[in-house]
Order: C-alpha cells, then sequence, then structure tokens
C-alpha cells in the first residue's frame, strides 16, 4: 500500500503494511532515481549469482536501497529487517517507531511489528515477506554482521526450510564500492569540511594544551564549518611521534617538540570523511621532517597508479616500497569510504580487487620513526579514468609547525 504523504496520523493496514503522512519531515539524500537505479544494478547482479532476494539487517544496506537515515540504530533493543526482491522496490519489515520515517523513503511497502515483543520480533511478518523465494543472499563474509537475536535467525531458517541462503558479501559490496555522482558530492563536501577544520588549526591547538580541549576544539570547528555530527575522532602526541592512532584523548598536554595528529572522520548526510593532519609544536626533529615528506611521497606514489584496471595491492605495494615496509608488516595502508567510516575494499597485499572509476578510497601509509614512535597520513581520493580526484585538500611535504 502506498504511502499516503498527506495524511496527518500512522496508521496499519489489514495487512500489516503501513501508510503514514509525513509533513514537516526533511528532503531526502538523494533523488528517487538514485535509489531505484541501486535496486536495479542489484537484481541485475541477483539474477546473475541465482538469487531471487536479498535480506538486510544491517543500518548502511537498509540505507543503501531505501534512504532510510536515523540514529535510531545506536539502540540495539530492536531488529529492522529489509527485502530486496528479485523485482520491483525493497520491502520493509521494522518497528513500529519507525515507521513515520520510512514512509518518507521511496519504498511503498512497509510491514511493521511491535518492538520490543516478548514472543515475536518481526519474524513471524518476515518469514511471510520471504516465503516466495528460494534463493535468499544474505552478507556472510568479511565486513558483514547479523543484526538479530541469532535464535530469532535460527527461527527463520526453520519456517523457511525450503529456501537456501547464500552468502551475497561480494555482490553487495561490488555495488557499494561503485559510488554514483550524488554519492561523490557528498563525500566531497563533507571533505571539503574537514580540510577547512584542519586548516584552523594553528588557531585551535597550542604547546600546553590538554589532549582533551584539543579533541572538543577541534570537534567543535568541524560542526561549524558544517559537519553534521564527529562520531569518530581518534589521534595522538609525542615527542618525535606518537605510540599509535586509534587513542581517545587524554589529560596529557602539548609540549614543544611534539608531534600531533588527529585523525577525523565526521559525517554530513550520512556521509564520512576519513583522514587525518600531523602537527609539530614548536619545531620539528629532522627525523619527523622526513618521515612527513616520505608517507606525503607515499601517497603520490599510489595516486600516480592509482586508475581503472589496477588493483588494490598495487596501491598498496606502491605505498610499502615508498615507505620501506615489506609485506605483512602492517593490516592495510587504506580501504574504501562512504556510508561507513571503513568500507571495502582494503588496501592489502592480498586484496585483487580491480579498481573501477567511482571507487572512493583512502591512502594511508604509516612508518616506524623509532621504538614506540610512528606517524601516519591519509588522504580520500575518487578514482577517475585519469588522474584520481582528491576530494581532501592535499598535504605538502613540509610538517605544518604551530607555534609554541
Amino acid at each position: 500500500m502506498k504511502a499516503d504523504r498527506k495524511a496527518g496520523a500512522c496508521r496499519k493496514t489489514p495487512h500489516g503494511r503501513q501508510a503514514a503522512g509525513t509533513p514537516g519531515m526533511d528532503e531526502a539524500d538523494f533523488p528517487e532515481e538514485e535509489f531505484a537505479t541501486r535496486t536495479e544494478k542489484a537484481q541485475r547482479a541477483m539474477a546473475a549469482a541465482g538469487m531471487d532476494a536479498l535480506f538486510f539487517t544491517t543500518e548502511p544496506e537498509v540505507r543503501y536501497f531505501t534512504g532510510f537515515r536515523t540514529l535510531f540504530w545506536q539502540s540495539p533493543t530492536r531488529p529492522w529487517f529489509l527485502v530486496v526482491p528479485a523485482s520491483g522496490k525493497p520491502v520493509a519489515v521494522i518497528p513500529q517507531i519507525g515507521a513515520r520515517l520510512m514512509a518518507s523513503t521511496w519504498i511503498d511497502d512497509i510491514r511493521t511489528f511491535s518492538a520490543p515483543h516478548p514472543v515475536d520480533d518481526g519474524i513471524g511478518l518476515l518469514a511471510e515477506v520471504l516465503a516466495p523465494y528460494s534463493a535468499i543472499g544474505v552478507p556472510m563474509g568479511r565486513e558483514s554482521a547479523l543484526r538479530m537475536p541469532l535464535k530469532d535467525f535460527q527461527s527463520l531458517r526453520d519456517r523457511l526450510s525450503g529456501a537456501e541462503f547464500l552468502d551475497a558479501s561480494s555482490l553487495v559490496q561490488g555495488l557499494r564500492m561503485v559510488k554514483s555522482e550524488n554519492e561523490i558530492a557528498q563525500l566531497r563536501e563533507i571533505c571539503r569540511i574537514g580540510s577547512a577544520g584542519f586548516t584552523r588549526a594553528p588557531a585551535l591547538f597550542r604547546a600546553g594544551q590538554p589532549l582533551k580541549e584539543v579533541f572538543r576544539a577541534f570537534r567543535i570547528e568541524l560542526l561549524t564549518q558544517g559537519a553534521d555530527d564527529v562520531p569518530y575522532l581518534v589521534g595522538g602526541a609525542g615527542r618525535d611521534g606518537y605510540g599509535d592512532v586509534i587513542s581517545p584523548a587524554t589529560d596529557q598536554t602539548l609540549q614543544p617538540g611534539d608531534v600531533l595528529m588527529l585523525d577525523t572522520g565526521a559525517t554530513r548526510n550520512g556521509y564520512f570523511c576519513d583522514f587525518d593532519r600531523n602537527y609539530a609544536i614548536g619545531t620539528a626533529s629532522e627525523p619527523v621532517k622526513r618521515g612527513h615528506a616520505t608517507l606525503v611521497d607515499a601517497v603520490s606514489a599510489a595516486a600516480a597508479i592509482a586508475r581503472p584496471g589496477r588493483t588494490c595491492a598495487d596501491l598498496y605495494r606502491a605505498m610499502a616500497a615508498g615507505i620501506g615496509q615489506a609485506e605483512g608488516d602492517v593490516g592495510r595502508l587504506g580501504h574504501g569510504l562512504g556510508m561507513q567510516l571503513t568500507e571495502a575494499p582494503s588496501l592489502t597485499g592480498f586484496d585483487e580487487t580491480v579498481l573501477k572509476e567511482g571507487m572512493v578510497l583512502t591512502l594511508e601509509p604509516s612508518l616506524t620513526l623509532g621504538p614506540g614512535k610512528m606517524m601516519v597520513h591519509e588522504e580520500n581520493i575518487v578514482v577517475r579514468d585519469g588522474e584520481p580526484e582528491f576530494l581532501t585538500s592535499r598535504a605538502g611535504p613540509d610538517i605544518p609547525v604551530i607555534p609554541a
């Protein structure tokens, strides 16, 4: 049943489909054609893979095919389901609390259940939707997750005993790795915001400042520049390098001779930037200067060959050679970027994923400066037919120095 967008209240139809009015709701992040195109591409891939439905439980996939964007996924209490059939629009099977927002998306068939429920958190409705299908694709591989109770998934399989569940990881990742120009525009904007925030470093950071204040000041600056949120902000600081690249802020204060690194995953309209910048406090030692220039050169080496037809392993090896790193010394030197901070593919020596135009990647080499000391540098690019497009304002080889 088509959602009646003029109605003032939600109502449930006799078949469990949801119609809802949506006065005053925000405009969608993308036009309806964006989601229709994604769905049609998925359906062509499904046909080639012998699947007649795709089944999703996780936020990125639900949002990718519907446009349903909410922070309510932070609550683990309720499951959310989406089915992409072999033809036609996706079908949502969701908690009643999400009905009004889902009705503002392009899909028509929205079936709701009371949640949390003491007996059936939507499994009965979900089984009805999936009953016609015999080959159901579900992401099962690397970087996938099942966001529902395992016992409920087992119950679903029991109800659909005649159906086969197939691994759809490569199919879905293959679709999401190549971004549309609409998606790239969102990523370009959040990277512009992140770059603008980093240009304010001399006014934000100073010697004697606690790292907690550094992080807070930078987060506020990103929000001021236009980010919707800053769900990921990590970094480190230390004399002639730092110990790791994933630490939260502490009370440690910046000292002359320190290297400060901030790595931000800010978002706008549900899309992430993911890059970092390094700063020397007061002065930079020669090893720090050389290290920063080496990292920037490694990024340039990868960008020089980042073309359709090359592989993720090619980019990895270009950076690894530039920093004098043997294969296997670190897990990866970059990754995909989009609706998630990190997405497939991975820039590793074993990932032979072929680059395609429209892929958005991070280039993220790192090196050791001494015992317990390291540096990392990261930029965001779009693979193009020719030179890649840098979404981030590229760092130069000279490490910026913030006066002590």
